[in-house]
């Protein structure tokens, strides 16, 4: 007589722990403190508001992420072969389901807060399907992915402002919305140079692929003056009248010059960038650029943000540092 014995069931950790790699935790940072910016410009919200935002904020874009790696097996196999999906260890359609219910949560979240930043919630969530599509033309990927992050500020500023029509026509939501535009589409820019090799061998015709890294630089110099001019234009009023007496208000500002003089590093370092394991460095110097600019930006428009600023720059240090793999950007 044979005995049936049941079949082992998987563990769920190593999922769990793969999927983790694949949501690259640094990248909470962008996307929340692009959240910030927008919910400064609500102005005053009430304590629970804040926390539900900022929480869906700092999630969505690993979320994001890990829903766009899903599509992109083929370059990160050549260009990052060490992830988890590439690897076979987390199957593509558990990675896709979950990162898609994760933003389903958050936008949900948002939606509690005010229903009317679901349709820009939506919005990011296709844009985010589409944008391995859109990857494949040089003049694609970084506005499409800008476009999707830049959703950011109008969604932080609904959380606080229950018309739809106050929180549009806040007059620093447009400049805001360049700004965070043009720098992300810088870090996307940039983030495509150590992946020449990769993309041009499965057919994704980037920037850098089609035009070569001398050019690249330069347009992406040009975008980072664009979202200079659009920073500026967010933080003037504060910079004048609040920086000669607030100490508060010298924290925030320095935080966003280091922002912009990281971003300009970058590009400087990039110029001498040959080869593709080369660009790291410089692509380090652009998110954490990034993460600065946008979060100086917020606090010096609510002044209360200035004491969040030191803590979340030394958790997203350590999630840089803690990152599995150096090639992990």
């Amino acid at each position: 007589m044979s005995v049936a014995f049941p079949l082992p069931v998987a563990s769920p950790f190593p999922f769990w722990k793969g999927y983790w790699v694949t949501l690259r935790p640094y990248l909470f940072f962008v996307s929340g403190a692009t959240g910030l910016l927008g919910l400064a410009l609500a102005g005053p919200i009430a304590g629970g508001t804040f926390l539900v935002a900022s929480a869906a904020f700092f999630l969505s874009y690993g979320l994001g992420q890990a829903l766009t790696d899903v599509f992109q097996v083929d370059t990160d196999s050549l260009s990052s072969p060490y992830r988890p999906l590439v690897l076979g260890q987390i199957r593509r359609g558990a990675v896709f389901g979950v990162s898609l219910g994760g933003l389903a949560l958050c936008a949900t979240a948002l939606t509690l807060l005010n229903p009317w930043t679901l349709p820009l919630s939506a919005g990011a969530v296709l844009g985010l399907v589409l944008y391995a599509t859109l990857k494949r033309r040089f003049w694609g990927g970084p506005p499409w992915n800008a476009g999707i992050v830049a959703l950011l500020p109008a969604i932080g500023v609904l959380c606080g402002v229950a018309s739809p029509a106050s929180a549009l026509t806040h007059p620093l939501l447009l400049p805001a919305t360049a700004s965070v535009f043009f720098s992300y589409a810088v870090f996307v820019l940039l983030g495509y140079f150590k992946d020449i090799e990769a993309d041009r061998r499965t057919g994704y015709e980037t920037l850098p692929v089609r035009f070569g890294r001398c050019i690249s630089v330069r347009v992406s110099a040009l975008l980072l003056c664009a979202a200079a001019v659009g920073s500026w234009i967010v933080v003037r009023n504060t910079l004048v009248t609040e920086l000669p007496a607030s100490p508060r208000a010298w924290l925030a500002a320095t935080v966003w010059f280091l922002g912009i003089c990281l971003m300009t590093a970058a590009h400087v370092r990039m110029l001498r960038v040959s080869r593709d394991d080369e660009a790291y460095a410089p692509i380090l110097l652009a998110v954490r650029g990034y993460v600065a600019l946008h979060l100086g930006e917020a606090s010096l428009l609510d002044p209360r943000l200035v004491w969040l600023v030191i803590p979340v720059i030394a958790l997203f240090e350590y999630a840089l540092a803690t990152r599995p793999f150096r090639a992990q950007i």
